[in-house]
C-alpha cells in the first residue's frame, strides 16, 4: 500500500502486517485505532467494512499525513484523525466496538539503538509503560461486547503487558505469532544484552541467526 509518511510518521511494519492479517468485525462496527502512524490499519479497517474510523496518534503531522493517506484510498468518508496523547484527543462519548492497540513499543534504549522507531515514541524503560498505561484506559472507550486487538513482542516486558491485559479485560485470545529475524548490529548491542541479563526480554536462536517473536491478541471484557 503506497502511503504518505512524515520525518515522525512511525512506518508500517512486520507487526502492522500481523494486526491487518487478525482484524475481523462486523460491517458497520465503530473502530478505534490507537497509534494509528500514517493511518495505514485505519484504512483497512475502513476497507473492511468499518462505519467510522476514529485514528489517533502522538506523532506530529499525524492528521494531516494520515487524512492524506486516508483520502488517497478513497475512505476519507468513513475516517478521521486526531493528534495527541493515546485517547485524549477523542471527542468523548465515543463507544467503539473494536479498539485497535497498536501502540506497543520496545524500550527506550534499544529504540535509540535500532531507529525503529521515531524520538519519543518508543515504549519506556522496559517497553511495557505506553501499552500498559492504554490497556488502562481502553475499556472506558468500548461499546458493551466491544473488543480489542493488541500487538505485543518479545522485544518489550511482554509478561507485563499480558498480565495487564488479563486484569482489565478478562478474556485473551492469541490471534497471530511470527519470528522476526533480529539484525546482527543489534543482537550485540550492550543495551539489549543488558535488557537479556534482566529477563526484561526474550530472543530465540536459529544457528548463528536470533530472533525475536511478535504476537497479536483478542482482548474481550
Amino acid at each position: 500500500m503506497d502511503l504518505l509518511v512524515g520525518h515522525a510518521t512511525f512506518r508500517p511494519s512486520t507487526v502492522s502486517s500481523l494486526l491487518a492479517d487478525a482484524l475481523d468485525f462486523a460491517k458497520g462496527s465503530v473502530v478505534i485505532d490507537a497509534g494509528c502512524g500514517s493511518g495505514v490499519l485505519s484504512i483497512i479497517a475502513a476497507k473492511l467494512g468499518a462505519g467510522q474510523v476514529y485514528g489517533v496518534d502522538a506523532a506530529e503531522d499525524t492528521v494531516a499525513i494520515a487524512s492524506a493517506n486516508a483520502e488517497a484510498h478513497g475512505v476519507i468518508d468513513r475516517t478521521q484523525f486526531f493528534e495527541g496523547d493515546l485517547f485524549e484527543p477523542l471527542p468523548r462519548g465515543i463507544q467503539a466496538d473494536v479498539l485497535i492497540g497498536d501502540v506497543s513499543g520496545i524500550p527506550d534504549e534499544l529504540a535509540a539503538a535500532t531507529g525503529w522507531f521515531p524520538s519519543g515514541l518508543s515504549g519506556g524503560p522496559t517497553g511495557a509503560e505506553l501499552p500498559l498505561r492504554m490497556i488502562d484506559e481502553a475499556r472506558a472507550w468500548l461499546s458493551k461486547g466491544g473488543r480489542m486487538f493488541l500487538p505485543t513482542g518479545s522485544l518489550q516486558d511482554e509478561e507485563s503487558i499480558l498480565g495487564k491485559a488479563r486484569s482489565a479485560f478478562g478474556n485473551l485470545k492469541q490471534l497471530a505469532e511470527r519470528n522476526i529475524p533480529l539484525p546482527s548490529s543489534i543482537a550485540d548491542h550492550p543495551a539489549l544484552l543488558e535488557l537479556l541479563k534482566e529477563k526484561v526480554v526474550k530472543l530465540s536462536q536459529i544457528g548463528s541467526r536470533f530472533l525475536w517473536t511478535a504476537r497479536v491478541w483478542e482482548l474481550r471484557p
